[in-house]
């Protein structure tokens, strides 16, 4: 049985990096919102409360029962999560005179307690509140404070809670990994053998649990959720996985053949489907981003039931979800307001009356890219920029022509290559070309010419969540607009984009 950190979600922003944390301490965690969390079993070691948006005086605040887990569990709240343990035994949480936000020092440290063992002195936290605790239980023990928060971390004598009213997860939190794993290994006694080889071999195991000799059908997109998801189901079930590879005309310069062969050369079964002309057909004069989507996603359900229906008697469709999208579905909050189209493929298990395998399900990105490596995936697949599910057609922002395609494939095309050669390709997180619908005047030789601009798009991220634009060399910028311009035919001007996200977001469209 695996161990587990249950974490209660509270709605903070920051919940995710609180289980990514402890996995980096390779200890399984688990992340329920606070009002619909399961009976915990006995694989269940400890249980962590997270940040808010809510202030605990309000009267709308998540305020669950904690009868269940406190004193059967180690129990550790982290900023709201501390706050709401010391008001609901009895403490008292007020408002700060001024709000508390960004880099602060523990100027006390109770280093005996097994929280805070470890920990230097004056080390460096991470605050973002607008409450205080003024008044603890009796029963409460300040553990740590700052010079302007006194009840800066607690225990409750005698058992295994505590709280904390800076957050460990952040990077700002110097030694914040100290506290988490002071709490995960020390306090809760997980031993940490949760790492991608244990994955692995029991996923393949449960697979071969799951699906028997059932024949699974697989879509591949080039990217390293499904890639990585074929790997584990061909390690587990062979030659009863089929895989379907969709050329949607939208790909990048030589994708199709590129991604088909090195899905081959690992051995499996792939089917690849040409369905350009039916794509591009489709699309044909539309421009609005959002039609764009639902007609190729439509499109890829029909050409994808079409190639599935040619093999015999398949029983699942296996996806290659990964976890925060299992999160954003029970988040706090609900379902997000905007999920993207493109994404919403959930109509294929009911057209085709399959039964869904998700073998990622568990993984956060950085985690599928660290079992990918241990499952053989090639580096060169491995390493790949997130691609939009909709490709080139929302980085065309106009309507789709097969002409404009082939250009903007080939500025594409110039521009990663660019990257890779000069060795900044693994040093962005996702890399593109736009094609806007402006035409700009220009010289070429002795001629004014009329022609079309393009955008170059590069950031750094951690998650795709927020993202900064990558400083790319302005020797390198140069180099990439002048090939461009003098190499692609109908392209007169080169910009780069700045953005950051937020406000802006990575794609255009």
């Amino acid at each position: 049985m695996v161990e587990k950190i249950v974490i209660l979600d509270f709605g903070s922003q920051y919940t995710q990096l609180i289980a990514r944390r402890v996995r980096e301490l390779n200890v399984y965690s688990e992340i329920y919102p606070y009002n619909h969390f399961p009976q915990l079993d006995e694989s269940v070691k400890g249980v962590i409360l997270s940040g808010s948006p809510f202030s605990v005086r309000e009267a709308n605040a998540p305020k669950p029962d904690l009868s269940s887990i406190r004193k059967k569990f180690p129990l550790l709240g982290i900023c709201y999560g501390a706050q709401y343990l010391a008001q609901l035994l009895g403490g008292e949480v007020e408002a700060s005179k001024t709000r508390e936000y960004g880099r602060a020092n523990l100027s006390f440290i109770n280093t005996n307690n097994p929280l805070l063992t470890k920990l230097s002195a004056n080390t460096q936290v991470w605050m973002s509140h607008g409450d205080s605790i003024t008044k603890i239980p009796a029963d409460f023990e300040i553990i740590g404070s700052t010079n302007d928060v006194k009840v800066g971390a607690f225990q409750i004598k005698g058992e295994n809670t505590f709280g904390i009213q800076f957050h460990p997860e952040v990077y700002h939190s110097t030694e914040g990994s100290v506290l988490l794993s002071n709490f995960v290994r020390n306090i809760c006694g997980c031993h940490g053998e949760w790492t991608p080889q244990s994955f692995v071999e029991s996923t393949i195991k449960s697979l071969q649990e799951q699906v028997k000799n059932d024949k699974v059908v697989l879509g591949l997109s080039g990217g390293v959720d499904s890639s990585v998801a074929a790997l584990l189901l061909h390690k587990a079930i062979g030659k009863n996985l089929t895989c379907i590879f969709v050329d949607n005309g939208l790909l990048r310069k030589d994708e199709f053949e590129k991604v088909l062969h090195s899905y081959k050369d690992l051995g499996l079964n792939v089917i690849g489907a040409d369905a350009k002309n039916k794509f591009l057909s489709e699309l044909k004069g539309v421009s609005d981003p959002e039609k764009k989507r639902k007609i190729i996603g439509r499109c890829f359900i029909e050409v994808f039931d079409e190639e599935a229906h040619k093999i015999t008697d398949v029983k699942w469709l296996a996806q290659g979800t990964i976890y925060p999208d299992v999160i954003e579905s029970v988040s706090v909050n609900g379902p997000s307001a905007t999920i993207k189209s493109h994404h919403n493929v959930g109509g294929l298990p009911e057209k085709m009356k399959l039964k869904i395998v998700e073998p990622l399900r568990l993984l956060f990105k950085d985690e599928v890219r660290r079992v990918g490596r241990t499952v053989g995936l090639p580096e060169d697949l491995l390493n790949r920029h997130p691609f939009p599910g909709p490709g080139l057609a929302i980085r065309i922002l106009s309507d789709i022509t097969a002409e404009k395609v082939a250009i903007l494939q080939e500025v594409d095309s110039i521009f990663i290559e660019g990257l890779k050669s000069n060795d900044l390709y693994n040093k962005v997180w996702q890399a593109g070309a736009i094609l806007l619908p402006v035409q700009s005047v220009g010289v070429m030789g002795d001629e004014r010419t009329y022609e079309n601009a393009v955008v170059l798009r590069a950031v750094t991220s951690t998650d795709g969540m927020t993202a900064d634009w990558a400083h790319l060399p302005y020797e390198f910028l140069a180099k990439i607009s002048n090939e461009i311009i003098n190499k692609v035919k109908g392209v007169n001007r080169v910009v780069y984009d700045i953005s950051s996200k937020p406000p802006a977001t990575i794609e255009w469209e």
